[in-house]
């Protein structure tokens, strides 16, 4: 073989090396009518996309909104509906961009990305009420922030494992934040595996979501879901919110914190961090949980929830 025939051997190799998490992302699929034809809510168009959204249980006057993290979309919360419901609200659940049933679209997923999408949202359907707010680890970064831009909207306000704090990313997702161009490249290849391994290591106590790994699968197979999480990471989670929850603290918003004891992503230490930041914010640890708790533990979870909304009633 003539050097001329390897030199243009070893060029095509290094192009699909450096093509190849553009070519794993084209055979995954587009977010479209047909891939939405399983969605268990209702779409609406707000400026950035379409947004997946459901509504569960009857009418009530009084409102939950959930805001789920950063990989696992609106369905994370499958173990705390039904005792939500059970202590009479309404309870709103939707899809951040590039997750679940909503539209992937392009541009920075930074906090104020997020923030808008609920704010529209919460405008799209309706809400005239002040709601109490949940958000779930980086949605708890994204309902801190609506809190303290829009106060009047909220009237409670929990966080479970909220992001903005202490955060241990794991080393894939570490490099690729800093790292723009190769770390993009190790994220698109070896992402997917990643996921797939944490998705599997939790459903082992994934009691509320015993088809986690199906679950996540499934999202794994849509286009954009990848870029989507890459992006959060470099511009949502990269920001520590202590003036957020300052602001909070100042407008004396009721708030209430529920940690895993044993969580390795938003260590325990965000306690401290927390208190320091808000004095007024009551904080609860849930004994033996990791990150995953709103699926791990999910009774021990609605047990705070329930507490602390008997001690702040309407």
């Amino acid at each position: 073989m003539s050097p001329l025939v390897i030199g243009y051997a070893l060029l095509a190799l290094i192009v699909i090396v450096a093509l190849w998490p553009w070519l794993l992302e084209r055979f995954r699929t587009p977010m479209n009518e047909l891939a939405r034809g399983n969605a268990p809510g209702e779409l609406v168009e707000l400026s950035q996309g379409n947004t997946h959204y459901q509504w569960h249980g009857p009418r009530a006057e009084r409102i939950i909104v959930l805001v789920h993290g950063l990989s696992t979309p609106s369905w994370v919360f499958s173990g705390l509906i039904n005792g939500l419901l059970g202590m009479r609200y309404r309870v709103l659940t939707y899809d951040l961009y590039g997750r679940g049933y909503s539209d992937r679209v392009r541009g920075k997923q930074s906090l104020e990305f997020h923030t808008q999408q609920l704010s529209e949202l919460l405008d799209a359907v309706g809400i005239t009420v002040p709601v109490t707010l949940l958000g779930y680890s980086m949605g708890g970064a994204i309902a801190s922030k609506l809190a303290a831009d829009e106060p009047d909207r909220i009237e409670r306000l929990i966080l479970i494992a909220p992001a903005g704090l202490s955060y241990n990313p794991s080393r894939l997702l570490a490099f690729a934040r800093k790292n723009r161009l190769l770390g993009g490249w190790l994220w698109g290849v070896l992402g997917r595996r990643q996921l797939m391994n944490g998705a599997r290591s939790d459903a082992k106590s994934a009691v509320a979501i015993p088809d986690l790994v199906k679950r996540m699968r499934a999202e794994l197979r849509r286009r954009g879901y990848l870029g989507a999480i890459l992006s959060s990471e470099r511009h949502t989670l990269s920001q520590s919110l202590q003036p957020v929850h300052s602001e909070i603290s100042a407008m004396y918003i009721p708030t209430l914190a529920i940690w895993g004891r044993d969580d390795a992503v938003i260590p325990i230490q965000s306690v401290g961090q927390l208190a320091a930041w808000n004095r007024k914010a009551r904080q609860e640890v849930v004994e033996g949980a990791g990150h995953g708790l709103t699926y791990t533990h999910p009774e021990e979870v609605l047990a705070v929830i329930r507490d602390f909304l008997r001690e702040v009633p309407d």
